[in-house]
This record gives structure tokens, sequence and C-alpha cells, in this order.
């Protein structure tokens, strides 16, 4: 189940402890987007899809994140709050992770075994 996305907007659907929720999100495929992420930022717009990875790491950012670790069945393998300044260990079965507002995650009901789905544009 290889999934490709191109850098842009779209948005992400949590089907979760809280039904149904529609996320803003960002989609970060090619590698400097990636690697640029959240970085400089003092806020974020519901969410951003760093695809593919299997760890994500706070150095350099300025504001505490939510992180779900996503399977290739695009389900929440593992949900984290970290703080500015942390590395975050590799997730084997991982393909995909999303990055939020730290709190924003528990909101949309989005815990480990939800399934999500990504659509661009």
């Amino acid at each position: 189940m290889g999934r490709r996305w191109r850098d842009g907007q779209g948005t992400l659907t949590v089907h979760g402890e809280r039904g149904e929720v529609l996320v803003p999100l960002e989609i970060a495929s090619s590698y400097r987007a990636r690697t640029r992420g959240l970085l400089g930022r003092d806020a974020v717009d519901g969410a951003l899809l760093l695809t593919p990875a299997n760890s994500v790491h706070t150095l350099g950012m300025r504001i505490p994140i939510d992180v779900a670790y996503l399977d290739r069945h695009l389900r929440i393998i593992a949900v984290h709050t970290m703080g500015p300044g942390r590395l975050g260990l590799p997730r084997l079965r991982s393909r995909h992770v999303l990055e939020a507002a730290a709190g924003a995650m528990a909101g949309w009901g989005a815990r480990v075994g939800a399934r999500v789905v990504v659509e661009p544009g």
C-alpha cells in the first residue's frame, strides 16, 4: 500500500473516539519540506504530515507538539507530546508522521488504533 503524496495542502480526516473529525493538513513529502517541518513556526494550523517518516525531532522548535506515528494502513500506532529540543525514537512500523499543536490530537480523538484518511488538495 505505498502512498505517494506531493507537498501541498489537503484535509486530514480522523476516525477516532470523537467520530469523524476534519482537520486542515499540510503535506511534506519532499526531502526539503520534511526537513523544514515546523521549524521556525510559533503555531500550527491543523496538522503536518511527514511522509515517508518514522521518527521526528523538535531540535530548534519553539513550541511543544503532538506527534502521531502512522503505519502503512494509516492507523495510529503511537501518540506522544514532545517539547522543544527533543529527539524522538524511530518507530519500526511507522511509515508516516503527523505533527500538530500540543493537545490538538486529544481534541480530535486521535489515539492508538484510530484510522486517518489523507485527501490532498
